[in-house]
């Protein structure tokens, strides 16, 4: 049993804004081409999935919501007019709505569509038995997962959570594309010893205890760093905390009854009076970190990155308290590079601990075994062996979407 699938995905604006920046010109082309470009580049997952279902006789269509150059252009293309601010959404649902699928499927979680989306497009495009969302974010928006008959999660605790609230939530841990291979030079000796790709987001369940383990390691291991971080100079952060203190002064003077107007008044001290909130370091990554960090990867420069370095550093985002759950996981050991990971309770399901990949505890655990791993070549090859043998029998895009199968010919059957 098969049926015509449509996936949609939402990349970061920065992969996107990368993307167009090393192809001038073409956000002006063809629909097909920037399409076609795009996947070329196996952002993310690129349309590994979408083939992996064609291969098991579904008709599929993928669309990159938020790639605006291409989506406009599939709009002119098809005569679709849409108003400025809602474009996303307004030309997604055109595009599913020209293809009627059976199933929908919704990849960011509620990053593209709302609630209000979801019931509009039950009603507009009847063809829909079945919609199905993947996420792998800490979301407070239950009333838009409600509205999926399926939820996805490579996170075992979101998936308990999403059932805590009575919606149908599976675990369908991330995988790892073949094809890279194929796209990437095998043949490459490392020019990396130790190396980390990734974001650090200060928001809540996010990476608070990635940016206390990547202070450590910048100051106590020669750890490269691909990450977008704002960098501020000594200058810039002495002037915030001088701010802060001239905030929190003029706070004190109001407590203690100087009328806000007389404050207003005086030279300097006015401007201060009027600012709403007290300026703030709190969103700042530690500038140890920042100072280290070079610009983000994407996509097959991302992977070839993973593929020179000796040991690739793999650490959780906090809403995963006690699971192995990110994409890391596979992209590292896929393309056969060495990964030193977090502990984590199921970590045994999915890898043999220091065979296939190694662990950490703590950062001084970490840093030690940096040391070793660089010291015993033979050993490290040896897991970084042993860790790609792994991924490519037992996590691949393949097997997932066999996964993703029986759960949707299991819930269309009781439809």
């Amino acid at each position: 049993m098969s049926f015509r699938l449509f996936k949609i995905a939402r990349y970061y604006p920065d992969n996107l804004e990368q993307f167009y920046a090393a192809h001038p010109g073409l956000e002006s082309g063809p629909y097909a081409a920037q399409y076609a470009a795009l996947m070329a580049e196996s952002i993310g997952m690129a349309d590994f999935y979408t083939r992996a279902f064609d291969r098991l006789g579904y008709e599929t269509q993928e669309v990159v919501a938020n790639a605006a150059p291409m989506q406009q252009r599939w709009a002119r293309e098809h005569g679709v007019e849409v108003a400025s601010e809602n474009w996303m959404q307004a030309i997604a649902i055109a595009q599913i709505k020209h293809f009627q699928p059976e199933v929908l499927f919704v990849t960011g979680g509620s990053a593209v569509f709302k609630a209000d989306d979801l019931r509009r497009l039950r009603v507009e495009c009847p063809s829909i038995r079945l919609m199905l969302v993947a996420t792998g974010a800490p979301s407070d928006d239950l009333p838009t997962f409600a509205e999926f008959d399926l939820i996805i999660s490579n996170i075992p605790e979101l998936v308990q959570h999403f059932r805590q609230h009575d919606l149908s939530a599976h675990l369908v841990h991330h995988a790892f594309a073949p094809e890279i291979l194929d796209r990437i030079d095998t043949s490459a000796p490392p020019r990396v010893d130790f190396a980390f790709s990734g974001s650090v987001l200060k928001t809540n369940r996010y990476h608070h205890e990635r940016e206390r383990l990547l202070a450590e390691l910048v100051r106590r291991t020669d750890l490269q760093v691909w990450s977008k971080l704002r960098r501020l100079s000594r200058k810039q952060i002495t002037a915030q905390r001088a701010r802060q203190l001239a905030y929190d002064a003029v706070q004190g003077a109001q407590r203690i009854g100087i009328p806000e107007k007389m404050l207003a008044a005086l030279p300097g001290i006015g401007k201060v009076a009027r600012w709403p909130d007290r300026p703030s370091l709190d969103s700042l990554v530690d500038q140890r970190i920042a100072r280290r960090a070079n610009p983000p990867l994407y996509g097959l420069v991302m992977y070839q990155l993973l593929h020179d370095s000796r040991i690739v550093l793999n650490t959780h985002i906090d809403a995963s308290t006690n699971s192995a759950s990110n994409m890391r996981l596979y992209e590292a050991t896929g393309v056969g590079a060495c990964l030193l990971t977090d502990w984590k309770d199921n970590l045994a399901d999915l890898f043999a601990p220091d065979s296939e990949v190694v662990t950490y505890r703590s950062a001084a655990e970490c840093v030690e075994k940096v040391r070793y791993l660089l010291d015993h070549e033979d050993e490290r090859r040896e897991i970084a062996a042993a860790g790609q043998r792994r991924t490519l029998r037992d996590h691949t895009v393949a097997r997932r979407v066999e996964q993703l199968h029986d759960l949707i010919t299991g819930r269309m059957a009781r439809a």
